[in-house]
């Protein structure tokens, strides 16, 4: 079944604000293997400019996506998610993401196309910091694969 296109536009209220822990991000830049000492080091990181640690650029990626998980689970929306794949990602930064910041994703759904029988849904997360700073901009485009025929 073919979501609703009423759905277009539509915009989930902000989320509760995620604190960005150091050991967070230390522990994201491990996991994708960037030793960047930015992320890791205080010291290193000032030395660039910045006040704190800084976070890799695909960290924001687990806030965002934790917040389109409003979308993906408003009943009225029709998502079967057992079929869904991550098919595709990006950002656009006006600032990095820092230890410290206290950060909230406003979801809206961009687009719902119809391909060869599945649903492609475009989300768009816009990131603030606490002051309403705005950080960062995320697309995620996940498919809902078609059912298979009996």
């Amino acid at each position: 079944m073919a979501l609703d296109q009423s759905f277009v536009g539509r915009t989930y209220p902000p989320t509760e604000p995620y604190e960005v822990g150091r050991e967070k991000i230390r522990e994201f830049a491990e996991a994708v293997g960037d030793a960047n000492p930015a992320y890791t080091d205080a010291e290193a990181a000032k030395a660039l400019g910045h006040p704190d640690v800084i976070a890799p650029p695909t960290f924001v990626f687990s806030i965002t996506f934790k917040a389109a998980g409003q979308v993906v689970q408003d009943p009225r929306l029709g998502l079967d998610y057992s079929r869904v794949v991550h098919g595709d990602q990006k950002f656009a930064y006006r600032r990095p993401v820092r230890a410290g910041d206290r950060l909230t994703v406003t979801s809206t759904i961009e687009a719902i196309k119809s391909l060869a029988g599945n649903d492609i849904l475009d989300i768009r997360g816009e990131v603030h910091d606490e002051a309403g700073e705005h950080v960062v901009t995320a697309w995620t485009k996940l498919v809902a694969r078609a059912a298979e025929e009996a």
